[in-house]
């Protein structure tokens, strides 16, 4: 594999695919012989960023994407919440981590839903800030003026991860820092030449 990791507690599913019985979270990784298609990438993060906010808004918000090391290889690392698929309610957080060369890319993540009673996170955080709806939803940091499917607001911050260690948000950060602190990289794959973003494909809709 182009990238190896502790697999003690997972239970494989697939060859790419792996899942945490205590948990229910999925881990993810696949090699894509493929450049990556993002017009903005490690060069000119702000962009890269509000590109990324703005297609994950059509399926959720996009909580944060921060530069990574792993394994010598820079990377970007996503984290995404989505409403569950055909369920109620309840929310899915994804932890994506994108390893990107030349000619192909690792995506490499974990995948944590909401079971139970949802949204205890974001209520009792609410109610300790003493906060209604209109002061709990935030701009963007991204991209200020945009409208998504899920709103960014105060419960996405990290800083309440300790507080709710067991919230999947709090689970999919947690796995990122345990995977760039142990996880490790093909030597093969890390000397290859780095991805560098070309042009934007031309929008066939409109002409353009």
């Amino acid at each position: 594999m182009v990238v190896t990791f502790d697999t003690s507690g997972l239970q494989r599913v697939d060859e790419a695919t792996w899942s945490h019985s205590a948990t229910g979270d999925w881990i993810n990784l696949k090699l894509n012989n493929t450049p990556l298609t993002e017009p903005a990438w490690l060069e000119n993060i702000p962009a890269m960023r509000r590109n990324l906010a703005v297609e994950y808004s059509q399926m959720g918000c996009l909580i944060e994407a921060e530069p990574v090391v792993l394994g010598g290889v820079r990377g970007v690392c996503q984290v995404v919440k989505a409403p569950i698929p055909n369920a109620p309610s309840g929310q899915v957080f994804l932890a994506n981590i994108f390893l990107a060369k030349a000619d192909r890319h690792v995506m490499f993540g974990c995948v944590a839903e909401e079971r139970g009673i949802t949204g205890v996170r974001e209520t009792t955080i609410m109610a300790k800030l003493g906060l209604l709806l209109d002061g709990w939803v935030l701009p963007h940091p991204y991209a200020p003026e945009l409208k998504g499917a899920l709103p960014y607001h105060r419960g996405d911050d990290p800083a309440w991860d300790a507080q709710f260690p067991d919230h999947p948000l709090s689970r999919v950060r947690a796995w990122v820092g345990w995977v760039l602190a142990t996880a490790q990289v093909d030597p093969a794959f890390a000397a290859l030449p780095d991805f560098v973003p070309g042009p934007p494909a031309p929008d066939t809709a409109s002409g353009r």
